[in-house]
């Protein structure tokens, strides 16, 4: 039982040093998250597109 007050006490402890990212920089992240997201989807859907079209092309 100590092991595991022991545990959660480093957690908490650990928890407290952490520098977390203010809302600002959740929200650019997110964005960048949420745009390259959707750019590399349109680059595979294209790809597949393409591919897909060959195909029927050859057989």
């Amino acid at each position: 039982m100590k092991k595991i007050l022991q545990f959660f006490k480093n957690s908490y402890a650990e928890l407290r040093r952490v520098v977390w990212p203010s809302r600002e920089e959740v929200i650019s992240s997110t964005k960048v998250v949420i745009v390259s997201t959707v750019l590399f989807a349109l680059v595979l859907g294209v790809v597949d597109f393409l591919l897909l079209k060959g195909i029927d092309f050859i057989f």
